[in-house]
């Protein structure tokens, strides 16, 4: 953009014909050599500025002699959106890891990619199967007859029932075990092939918050103990897309905002951001999509998507996020090169409607990839002054 100003005005030169016998002249010439290079100074200054405030002069002045060519643009009405675009990954939902709460040797792993669903088995110790249950709590003590009341026996009436072995019983989650809880246990535990005992002790039963994982990583041995470490890392089923955007970018995503993922095969999917989770900085890697040199976290937003289909096609792969930023419908548009700064204070653009162009002074609206939004006494199609 250009600050609109007008040129100085030339100073008059000394003639070389003075009478230097006159101690006034004299020195009056004197005082022009001092002052005259000064007022050439100041016209040389301006002469950039008054090409670029009136560069449709053609009568021999400074602008005829620029070296910037300028040219004319229409105004255009249309829409305008400010977006970015960033490199992300296409990953499994919520990584999690598998601790074990029981003791014993681990006698079956699943593979990795396999998908356990809520009832089944997770993995084996001593023989005896760790069950998949859901709920955000987990169990830190045997269950069954006795024991006092608790939301972990909620937690595990609430699966009881889900999965259909409390049918029939009029067993309801109310933090009691009760006979009728023992008969549903009894019944799962048929189902599973293990010791009809209608007690579920520590470490038989692993709790998450999904009703389905997906196996992403064993991180233990057939052989190993049970112990406190991570027996291996799950996650949801869903895809969902991960990107760290640099610092100066975060004010773009938006809660609920959207965003469109171009797929390693070249196919776009709907998505809505679901989170930002703050870092400590970048690492001083501005780039977008940049790793950072690891000496701090980055930001991480997660993207979900609107349909899976298109995603469980590509699986886990590098993806282009393009993040959807305001958006200006039925907008005057011209370039910022058209701008100019004005004096006063604003903005204004020279618009070429009649034998000399005039300054018309406008209001700034959205700006985006170069293309500003401007209100003012413009109409669509008139021609604009912008340098080439």
């Amino acid at each position: 953009m250009t600050r609109a100003t007008e040129p100085s005005e030339p100073a008059e030169p000394a003639t070389a014909f003075e009478d230097v016998r006159d101690p006034a002249r004299v020195r009056g010439r004197r005082r022009g050599r001092i002052v005259v290079p000064l007022l050439v100074v100041a016209v040389v200054a301006g002469a950039g500025a008054a090409a670029v405030a009136r560069p449709w002069e053609s009568d021999g002045g400074a602008a005829e002699k620029s070296a910037v060519p300028y040219d004319l643009v229409a105004v255009e009405r249309g829409s305008l959106s400010s977006s970015i675009q960033l490199a992300g990954s296409l990953v499994y939902d919520a990584p999690t890891p598998v601790v074990p709460s029981g003791k014993g040797t681990l006698t079956w792993l699943p593979a990795v990619g396999a998908v356990v669903r809520a009832g089944q088995k997770l993995y084996e110790a001593d023989g005896q199967p760790v069950v998949l249950l859901t709920g955000e709590r987990p169990m830190w003590r045997d269950l069954g007859p006795g024991v006092p009341d608790g939301p972990d026996i909620e937690q595990l009436e609430r699966n009881l029932i889900k999965l259909g072995h409390a049918k029939g019983l009029g067993l309801s989650a109310d933090q009691k075990f009760t006979p009728v809880t023992a008969i549903a246990v009894k019944r799962w535990q048929k189902s599973l092939g293990a010791a009809e005992t209608g007690m579920v002790t520590l470490g038989s039963v692993t709790m998450l918050a999904q009703e389905s994982v997906r196996v992403q990583q064993v991180t233990a041995q057939l052989g190993a103990a049970a112990s406190g470490a991570s027996v291996m890392t799950v996650t949801r089923t869903a895809l969902v897309v991960t990107v760290q955007p640099a610092d100066n970018q975060i004010s773009r995503f938006k809660p609920d905002g959207r965003a469109r993922v171009k797929l390693a095969d070249g196919t776009t999917v709907e998505g809505r951001i679901r989170s930002l989770i703050r870092g400590s900085g970048n690492g001083g890697d501005d780039k977008p999509g940049g790793a950072g040199d690891g000496a701090s976290p980055r930001t991480t937003v997660t993207v979900v998507l609107d349909g899976q289909e298109q995603a469980q096609r590509a699986g886990p792969s590098p993806v282009t996020v393009n993040v959807v930023g305001d958006t200006a419908d039925d907008a005057l548009i011209v370039p910022v090169t058209a701008l100019l700064a004005l004096d006063g204070g604003g903005y204004g653009v020279r618009v070429a409607d009649g034998p000399t162009p005039r300054l018309v002074k406008v209001r700034l609206g959205l700006i985006a990839d170069a293309r500003a939004q401007i209100t003012g006494d413009v109409k669509p199609g008139a021609q604009v002054v912008i340098p080439k």
